[in-house]
């Protein structure tokens, strides 16, 4: 699966319609270059910490990871706390992207150290809006440290 170019964003989705949609907005602002999509948390925690089928992947991280909460296997909150309990991976921009509006869900997101908690937009128009709003954000505005840390 790797081919040695960085990751600019690892987008862990388990709805194969969000995720095409995502990928369609992000292709269509000029920003899908460098996206690998996952469908749960445990192949995004696989590929984050190179083991199992990405053991053999480059050691670069992805500039931002797009993390719905409602995952199979390992579901998104636990994806994000561990990905905070590694140095490797501490410093790597989150957004929670999901269908959840539950109040419980924004603080616990921001508690593990979310960067920003996203609810997914019903409508066809926002949905896309609010996708190419946060892939020119987080690849083109913000800011990440150039030395990160290198995962094992």
């Amino acid at each position: 699966m790797d081919n040695g170019t960085p990751v600019d964003i690892l987008l862990v989705e388990d709805n194969p319609t969000d995720a095409e949609l995502v990928l369609r907005v992000l292709r269509k602002s000029n920003l899908a270059n460098n996206v690998v999509w996952v469908k749960d948390g445990e192949v995004a925690l696989d590929f984050l910490f190179r083991r199992g089928n990405h053991a053999a992947r480059s050691s670069s991280m992805p500039r931002v990871v797009f993390l719905d909460l409602r995952l199979p296997k390992v579901d998104g909150l636990k994806v994000l706390q561990q990905m905070r309990d590694n140095e490797h991976t501490r410093t790597i921009p989150v957004v929670v992207l999901t269908s959840s509006k539950e109040e419980s869900d924004i603080a616990a997101s921001y508690q593990l150290g979310a960067n920003s908690f996203v609810s997914k937009p019903v409508a066809f128009d926002e949905f896309n809006n609010t996708v190419a709003e946060l892939g020119r954000y987080w690849l083109l505005l913000n800011r990440i440290p150039t030395q990160r840390g290198i995962a094992p």
